[in-house]
């Protein structure tokens, strides 16, 4: 192969973003101590909460790559990868690795409410948000039974789950957090986005005409927008969900010992 490869997809775009978030996060945290807002990075246990979710995605993720990669959704330019590990290549690996600690980053750079809010119907919320996710997940189900459509229908399927589970469990918290929520998912999926899209043109994946409907946005399958917005949906709203158990529990932010940990009020994003 003669363009370029899966490794040096990595070090062209998900190597210098995490750089750049990693080197920018100083700043933000900076600023946001300064306004006297809080960000959701602020303690040690972010970065548990991270790591745990990190491993969540590799177990989740690892047996439907190595399905969709085996049933040929996907393949791989000829010397593009290094090695194999089951049908996914070890860089395939590194990206399920490192995609959550780049959102989780750009997720510190957004500033966080203090306080939760008591939501006056959260049963209620939370029904309605997971018969949602399980909505998704039956169309999800359904889409598989045609090829042109398997593709978006295994994303929905593999989605439907995760997404089900965290809003039966803090819909009217994520609620809440909307503006966060999707400031916090649209950019690095916005980014992700483009990368892939220049991944596809140099040939480093390529996706089966098969098992894909042919529409694209600028170029880049719908399939592959659809993946990235809920993947880095999963991890926004775990971190968002996992701070909001550890303030129910009393669990101490660190060095932002100013936070309270029960508070009601609301603020914006």
């Amino acid at each position: 192969m003669t363009g370029p490869t899966y490794l040096q997809f990595h070090l062209a775009f998900l190597l210098p973003a995490l750089m750049l978030m990693i080197a920018t996060a100083f700043v933000s945290r900076a600023r946001l101590r300064a306004i006297g807002r809080w960000h959701l990075g602020a303690g040690r246990t972010y970065w548990v909460g991270v790591a745990i979710i990190t491993v969540v995605a590799l177990v989740y993720t690892t047996p439907w790559d190595n399905y969709l990669i085996a049933t040929g959704v996907w393949s791989y330019g000829e010397g593009s990868t290094l090695a194999t590990l089951g049908y996914a290549p070890v860089e395939e690996y590194a990206f399920i690795l490192v995609q959550p600690w780049l959102t989780a980053l750009w997720l510190t750079h957004l500033s966080l409410p203090r306080g939760w809010t008591t939501p006056s119907r959260p049963l209620g919320s939370r029904v309605v948000a997971a018969a949602l996710a399980v909505a998704l997940g039956v169309v999800g189900w359904r889409l598989l039974g045609t090829a042109a459509t398997f593709y978006l229908g295994a994303i929905l399927a593999w989605a439907a789950p995760v997404l089900a589970l965290q809003w039966a469990v803090g819909a009217p918290q994520l609620w809440a957090r909307r503006r966060l929520v999707a400031l916090g998912t649209l950019v690095p999926t916005t980014y992700l986005c483009v990368a892939d899209r220049i991944a596809i043109e140099y040939g480093i994946w390529i996706l089966s005409e098969r098992y894909t409907t042919g529409v694209t946005v600028a170029g880049l399958p719908v399939e592959e927008a659809t993946f990235f917005l809920v993947t880095n949906l999963f991890v926004v709203q775990g971190l968002v969900l996992y701070r909001w158990v550890l303030d129910w529990r009393g669990v101490g932010h660190g060095t932002d010992r100013s936070t309270p940990t029960r508070a009601t009020d609301v603020d914006s994003t």
